[in-house]
């Protein structure tokens, strides 16, 4: 069985040392690591003992660190092994197996993972519309069909209002509507699939003749199929295949595409007291699964997005720890999506209510951009598309 690759981004040495602790590992090779802005580790989960040393001593030949710990998987005579160093270094040493015979394939992995890491272009296929990301920011419009979301609950539960806010979405320049008959604030209970289908339906028919994908926004593999017979190109479901795994199957069967996001729990729960051994763990692995799951249906590889789900069961730290990482996601090789619209951790952060956290939105939305976002999801899409075009020209220069 070959090793798992991950690709991380620490600044801090409390940070990076905090990860070795936690993980059981020690330093092998190498002086005391450098940090910040070009240093990055690349983790080699569950690798066997007898190539750990070949592999050292092409780490000690770049003049990498490399830390050495017990493997994830508990199984005997495999260890982790995590190679910190600048990006160059990385390459080299991973062109540097590619040439050993019992390193090679090693050596295609780690070069793998710098490419995808490094990926700035992707191209989304949502059933009739194909969308590239990556050089522009794509800015997916909410759009909540409920009486009792957080931020909006009851504004647009009438057809026409729905109507009416979703085109003005499209005129501020959304590139994606998002439909959502069902609340999933924390501690919101289900409704039936019959009472969703009823609201978003009238808007659904209306916004699909508007020249941008419709998303719909549920787990519910019968409101999915509803959704798509009547128009819409994405299914954003917030628990990642695991509510309903079957939703995979009807994604795939219309050709639509699929945004796996993560969350701990139920909507119900998700927020009491979430607690995580490492949260880009469990995030990153529980989107890693989703991919599978939703790729063994027959969901297209280039017809999913991931979405690490911020404020979806987890506290203030948990949030902020997942948006300085942000970028170790893209080693899934999927664009990233991140909603953190108007979210009770910004609230916190800056303790303004709900109807005050436009301008922490924007810095997150920035923030996000810059750590590999090509999409966001967002209530005030004027705004927004103003912060992602002046981000998107200061990353690119022109």
């Amino acid at each position: 069985m070959s090793p798992t690759f991950r690709l991380i981004r620490l600044e801090r040495a409390v940070d990076l040392a905090s990860e070795m602790e936690r993980r059981s590992m020690v330093r092998v090779e190498g002086d005391r690591p450098l940090l910040g802005p070009g240093c990055y580790g690349i983790w080699l989960e569950d690798m066997e003992e007898a190539r750990i040393a070949l592999l050292r001593e092409g780490a000690r030949t770049q003049q990498l660190v490399a830390f050495q710990g017990p493997s994830s998987s508990g199984r005997e005579g495999r260890a982790d092994l995590l190679l910190w160093g600048d990006w160059s270094r990385l390459e080299a040493t991973a062109a540097f197996c590619s040439g050993q015979p019992f390193l090679s394939q090693i050596g295609r992995g780690m070069k793998e993972t710098l490419e995808a890491f490094g990926c700035p272009q992707y191209r989304l296929r949502l059933r009739g519309y194909t969308l590239e990301l990556g050089s522009r920011t794509a800015l997916m419009g909410v759009l909540n069909i409920t009486p009792d979301s957080f931020s909006d609950g009851g504004r647009f539960l009438r057809p026409q209002d729905a109507i009416a806010h979703g085109w003005r979405l499209v005129e501020e320049g959304a590139d994606l509507l998002d439909l959502g008959g069902e609340s999933t604030r924390p501690g919101s209970e289900p409704i039936p699939a019959e009472e969703e289908i009823r609201r978003i339906l009238p808007p659904l028919r209306e916004l699909a003749k508007a020249s941008i994908p419709i998303s719909v926004d549920t787990y519910k593999p019968e409101v999915a199929r509803v959704a798509l017979e009547e128009g819409a190109s994405l299914i954003n479901d917030i628990s990642g295949l695991r509510l309903y795994p079957e939703l995979a199957e009807v994604v795939a069967r219309a050709g639509a595409g699929l945004v796996i996001m993560h969350m701990k729990g139920t909507p119900r729960n998700m927020q009491d007291n979430p607690q995580y051994d490492s949260v880009v763990d469990e995030v990153y692995a529980y989107l890693r699964q989703g991919i599978a799951r939703a790729e063994e249906a027959g969901v297209a590889p280039e017809s999913i997005l991931v979405d690490p789900g911020l404020g979806f069961g987890k506290t203030v730290d948990h949030n902020l720890i997942l948006l300085r990482r942000l970028r170790e996601f893209k080693v899934l090789r999927k664009p990233l999506l991140i909603g953190p619209s108007r979210k009770s951790f910004i609230g916190k952060v800056l303790d303004l209510p709900v109807d005050q956290r436009l301008e922490g939105t924007a810095a997150v939305v920035a923030w996000g951009i810059l750590q590999g976002a090509s999409m966001v999801r967002v209530h005030d899409v004027k705004e927004m598309k103003r912060v992602a075009q002046m981000i998107d020209v200061l990353r690119q220069g022109s």
